[in-house]
């Protein structure tokens, strides 16, 4: 694996340690264009490397009671339902190539770039509007949560989490900051703690359809990297400010989807021969 590889993995744990999200919308494209896997297999090894990652971040900030444990288990039930189904049952059922525009064939592993890329814009132009959130300190207990939205939001997250590989922390915390009223720090946290669970029982799905594929010194070794970022990322959210990072964050995933968008589009060979 090239020091590059590593550098971008140590960069995608930074990010989720920064912001609780982010990190698996860097996680494909840097497998697909960087380290030379097919779109198929990195959204398999996105959902282990960015669950690890986050299990590990979700843990430090329980033992910092930054996690709020009932909310995460409400919306994880119906995320990882969705996401296990999604890619034990659909991405299988996609055939190689979808269909035709013009002289451009449209494979599979050209519409999941493309749709990954639209799941990208929406996130960044999210990052950018955001505005500023101020922290609440109020006494969670007394707050009456709206269950049904939750429920719901956790269905929808889990099945775009299935389909791009994405752990969708750029969907889920402001899900639990609009629906679950958390205060900014404990959504991050219990942000981190629905990946994880949703993205290693997604990938779960994976193991039994692509276990031969899989470079498992690859995998370890980029989800290593990632792990060690998410602690300089928490070091880090110490002394940065969450919503000018965030901000920043999202002009560089706007970037990147055009970027990919571009690729896809006008050059699809490279990618369609991974």
């Amino acid at each position: 694996m090239s020091i590059l590889v590593l550098s971008l993995a140590i960069l995608i744990g930074i990010s989720l340690g920064l912001i609780g999200g982010g990190g698996s919308i860097l996680t494909v494209p840097v497998l697909v264009y960087v380290a030379g896997v097919s779109p198929t297999l990195s959204t398999a090894y996105s959902l282990f490397i960015v669950g690890s990652t986050s299990l590990v971040g979700g843990f430090n900030n329980m033992t910092k009671k930054l996690v709020h444990i009932p909310t995460a288990i409400i919306f994880s039930i119906p995320s990882f339902i969705a996401v296990y189904s999604v890619r034990k049952f659909v991405i299988p059922l996609i055939p190689e190539t979808i269909f035709h525009i013009g002289n451009l064939a449209i494979t599979k592993n050209i519409f999941i770039m493309i749709f990954f890329a639209a799941i990208m814009l929406f996130a960044s132009l999210s990052m950018i509007r955001d505005k500023k959130q101020e922290e609440d300190n109020s006494d969670i207990a007394n707050i009456t949560f709206n269950y049904p939205l939750i429920i719901l939001e956790g269905f929808v997250v889990g099945a775009l989490t299935g389909f791009v590989g994405a752990g969708g922390g750029f969907l889920i915390i402001p899900a639990l900051v609009m629906f679950a009223k958390l205060p900014m720090r404990l959504a991050i946290g219990t942000s981190l703690v629905i990946i994880a669970i949703k993205s290693l029982i997604g990938f779960t799905g994976d193991v039994q359809n692509l276990s031969n594929q899989i470079d498992w010194i690859l995998l370890m070794t980029f989800t290593g990297a990632a792990i060690v970022g998410i602690f300089i990322g928490s070091f880090l959210a110490k002394s940065i400010k969450a919503n000018s990072l965030k901000k920043g964050f999202g002009w560089f995933v706007l970037i990147m989807a055009i970027y990919i968008l571009s690729k896809e589009l006008l050059f699809p060979s490279q990618t369609n021969g991974h």
